[in-house]
């Protein structure tokens, strides 16, 4: 038998963790005191019952239950495999989902919901260090995480918890905060210039080609790419779950998103967890 923990940040994902692994059959059970976890092994381990995969969405809304369950870990993964998945968030993101969603945090009732999470972060340090996979949703669309989880448990790939987000953007609305590594490319030629392809973005064909066909686009994107294929190992070895590379050019329009689908693409194609967002490729439009 098969046994997944999904726990983490609320508000972070584990629902629909849940709900994909009930689509591929695993039979799922949120909000389980860690105490029954035993019991409930037993019982589907049981002549009859067939059942091969199991998920627990456990978190803090056991309350004073959920520090059992390190020690019921402990018992269960010398006997059965059992793996841990956390599920994190950037807390500026979690703030925004809970706003978004008028709900209030299980640990900050009648408190700013900031408390809460902070909280809830101290209290979940160690099974997040004790974790078999951590995968932050902070920059991941629903798609995205659906298909890194198809990965995991119906590709069987081999599961790098670093996630990455290529992100293009305009200087003129600013860099983006969260930010790790930051390139300009407003030294290539800009397509903006070019009556023709001032409608279009880096998402049209007649941008993609003029961009790529500029010498320095070539090379500079060589060099990206061989910076990253040194950056993400030494940052997974370190246990960065998150990388965010933004590329910018003046408006988010032509070049960066040019530049940000290639650099996709490559990372992609080695088998990199990764997602595209650009920021601002619109905004010109709607001036």
């Amino acid at each position: 038998m098969k046994i997944v923990i999904v726990t983490g940040m609320s508000g972070a994902g584990k629902s629909t963790v849940l709900k994909f692994l009930e689509d591929i059959d695993y039979f799922c059970v949120d909000n389980l005191p860690p105490s029954l976890i035993p019991k409930f092994i037993e019982v589907c381990a049981m002549p009859g019952n067939d059942i091969e995969n199991v998920a627990l969405g456990i978190d803090i809304r056991g309350g004073r239950h959920f520090g059992e369950l390190f020690g019921v870990l402990t018992d269960i993964r010398a006997e059965v495999d059992c793996k841990i998945m956390f599920m994190d968030c950037s807390d500026e993101v979690l703030l925004k989902r809970y706003k978004e969603s008028r709900r209030s945090h299980p640990l900050a009732k009648g408190e700013r919901i900031i408390n809460g999470i902070m909280r809830e972060r101290d209290m979940l340090h160690e099974i997040k260090r004790r974790a078999d996979y951590v995968i932050d949703t902070s920059h991941l669309l629903t798609r995205h995480l659906r298909a890194q989880l198809g990965e995991i448990f119906l590709e069987n790939k081999g599961f790098e918890s670093l996630v990455i987000t290529v992100l293009s953007f305009g200087f003129k609305y600013g860099i983006p905060a969260d930010a790790d590594l930051v390139f300009d490319v407003r030294f290539i030629p800009n397509p903006f210039y070019i009556a023709e392809l001032k409608p279009l973005t880096g998402n049209d064909v007649a941008v993609r080609d003029y961009v790529m066909e500029q010498p320095e686009s070539g090379e500079f994107l060589e060099k990206l790419e061989d910076m990253c294929n040194f950056l993400i190992p030494n940052y997974v070895k370190e246990g960065k779950n998150q990388l965010v590379i933004g590329i910018g050019c003046t408006g988010g329009k032509h070049r960066s998103v040019t530049l940000a689908n290639e650099l996709y693409t490559k990372l992609r194609k080695v088998g990199h967890s990764v997602s595209i967002i650009h920021r601002d490729i619109d905004k010109d439009a709607k001036r």
